[in-house]
């Protein structure tokens, strides 16, 4: 069985980047587990805490999980043309101590989700940044921007739109196939 963590950059209980991750985990494989893993409880990441062995519990949690993990799935708003810091620090505190990184190799699909027409593409490439240096392979076609969020959900928050959900098949399908070739 393949792992995929779900990892959200928005703590809003009414989250639309966190009902779209939910619409795409719908649409894995049955040979494909996915997950959301929290991040919104990890204290801001300090390098103290490692190089004096106090590391918070909340780090050690989230390091096992993500260790466990066979991929990423990030979604992510964008907040000031940037990414999240809640979704930062997760990455932050997964990467370290130094050589010892949670992410190392783990293939990952970024999709970035906005109420507006940009479609959180600063997000979306910062994000990016960071996984280079992470050595994670990046789903990069399709590309996932998805702009005016508010007009694809409906009453109850689920995405009914075929055509979106067709485009959302095909993210997860190529997302699966890189998958594969790094496993």
């Amino acid at each position: 069985m393949t792992k995929v963590a779900v990892l959200v950059g928005s703590l809003r209980k009414e989250s639309y980047t966190k009902k779209i991750a939910a619409a795409l985990m719908q649409l894995f494989p049955e040979d494909v587990e996915t997950e959301f893993v929290e991040i919104g409880d990890l204290p801001l990441y300090n390098q103290d805490y490692d190089d004096q062995n106090e590391v918070p519990e909340a780090y050690r949690t989230f390091r096992e999980k993500m260790k466990q993990m066979d991929a990423v799935l990030f979604a992510t708003p964008e907040y000031n043309r940037s990414v999240p810091s809640v979704l930062k620090n997760a990455i932050d505190v997964g990467s370290r101590p130094y050589g010892e990184s949670v992410y190392d190799g783990k293939p990952a699909a970024v999709v970035s989700v906005s109420p507006g027409a940009i479609s959180g593409f600063g997000a979306n490439h910062h994000l990016r940044q960071s996984l280079v240096f992470l050595n994670m392979p990046t789903l990069q076609q399709p590309e996932a921007y998805i702009g005016n969020v508010i007009n694809l959900l409906g009453e109850n928050g689920e995405v009914t739109n075929e055509s979106t959900l067709e485009f959302f098949q095909l993210i997860v399908n190529s997302f699966v196939e890189l998958i594969h070739k790094y496993q």
